[in-house]
């Protein structure tokens, strides 16, 4: 018996839409993560690209469990001393809930120029309106 290894070439990618209303961020975040690097996939090769395309719609409706959206913080440093600066959940998820849920999926994926790669396969949406029609998306259920 002979190990399977995909090729980049011989790919075949699919469309998925995520609909993110009242979905829990790290959830939604893992099984995306898992869709964009093609665990979900028999031919899956850790050294190959072979996810699919995931828009997800309505982040601005994903919510946090517990008193996270208050204790939980989203930190970046500007690069000056001194320039460390965070931002509770509740005011991120307020003013730029796609760049919220962009982090959460970023942080789950393989670090490097694979995982760079992949993470441009995903398309986040604060409504329910995208640009994505002529690719035919599949509506994709998450548990």
């Amino acid at each position: 018996m002979k190990t399977y290894m995909a090729k980049k070439e011989t790919v075949e990618r699919k469309w998925y839409v995520v609909d993110a209303e009242g979905m829990v961020l790290g959830r939604l975040a893992s099984q995306v993560a898992a869709i964009l690097r093609g665990k979900n996939k028999p031919i899956f090769t850790p050294h190959v690209d072979t996810g699919d395309h995931v828009i997800i719609l309505n982040a601005d409706k994903v919510i946090l469990t517990g008193k996270k959206l208050d204790k939980k913080n989203y930190y970046h440093h500007t690069g000056y001393p001194g320039g460390l600066r965070e931002i509770d959940y509740r005011t991120l998820l307020n003013t730029k809930p796609e760049f919220a849920v962009y982090e959460a999926i970023r942080r789950m994926m393989p670090k490097g120029p694979l995982g760079r790669q992949m993470l441009k396969k995903v398309r986040i949406y604060r409504g329910t309106e995208h640009d994505h029609e002529a690719q035919k998306p599949e509506v994709l259920v998450l548990k």
